[in-house]
């Protein structure tokens, strides 16, 4: 008990150190699986209704001199913001696997090469379906985020997915390594081997027109259909976002 206590007293510190405090309404809640414990923060006030997902980036996977972290928890609040400041009826802020809280089978490994490995995406699918279980959900991935949400969704079954949202998605991660040469992700899923089935979800992309991380073209080449892509005007991969944000609070 006391080890539990002291390990939620330090995600709490460490939300404080990052410049952002949940609001009361939301509750800190470790969701155990069968390989990982995932960290999320809840506010859930009708079970029936629709369950709005943020699902975290890849966060603080490589330091600025390009070599893996010890710790891949995000220093970016921005998904955080987002979440905490949605007034719909249930929303959660998912985090990835190893961000946070360190399990036993955690290594560099889950949030470099194998950051979308299948024990990560069943992991992440686990606990959506512990916290929606059949209820209608809405998926918000940022970044390699945006990679799980389209993972659960169509490579696996079960989710009762009413709309898929990402926002600077790496849709194709072997096409980004590839622009950006860099080692490819081999021990991950791809979304682009579910292309077919992710196309029949209802979606939508938002992609910056000056990011260089993701930049827009490989949405574009990966969707398809310019109808479910919208551009915002300067945006970077972590900044500038901040004219969608209403859009995205009122999905519902």
């Amino acid at each position: 008990m006391v080890k539990k206590i002291l390990q939620i007293i330090s995600v709490l510190t460490l939300m404080g150190c990052a410049g952002i405090t949940p609001p009361r309404s939301f509750v800190y809640k470790e969701i155990k699986t069968k390989n990982f414990d995932i960290v999320s923060w809840q506010k859930i006030t009708n079970p029936n209704a629709v369950y709005k997902i943020y699902i975290e980036g890849d966060g603080y996977a490589f330091n600025a001199y390009g070599r893996p972290t010890q710790d891949p928890t995000p220093r970016s609040t921005f998904v955080r913001q987002l979440a905490f400041s949605d007034n719909q009826a249930n929303v959660i802020y998912l985090a990835r696997p190893c961000q946070y809280i360190n399990t036993k089978i955690c290594s560099q490994r889950h949030w470099t090469t194998a950051r979308f490995a299948p024990e990560v995406i069943n992991a992440e699918y686990e606990a959506i379906r512990q916290i929606a279980g059949t209820h209608p959900v809405i998926l918000i991935g940022f970044s390699g985020g945006a990679q799980i949400a389209g993972l659960v969704s169509s490579a696996k079954q079960g989710l009762n997915v009413k709309k898929i949202i990402t926002i600077a998605g790496n849709l194709d991660h072997l096409a980004w390594t590839q622009y950006h040469n860099l080692p490819p992700l081999n021990e991950s899923m791809n979304l682009a081997d579910y292309r077919h089935q992710l196309a029949e979800l209802p979606q939508i992309h938002y992609v910056g027109t000056k990011d260089k991380v993701i930049p827009p073209v490989f949405t574009e080449q990966f969707v398809g259909n310019e109808d479910l892509i919208i551009k915002v005007k300067n945006a970077s991969h972590n900044s500038g976002w901040e004219e969608i944000y209403q859009k995205i609070w009122r999905e519902r």
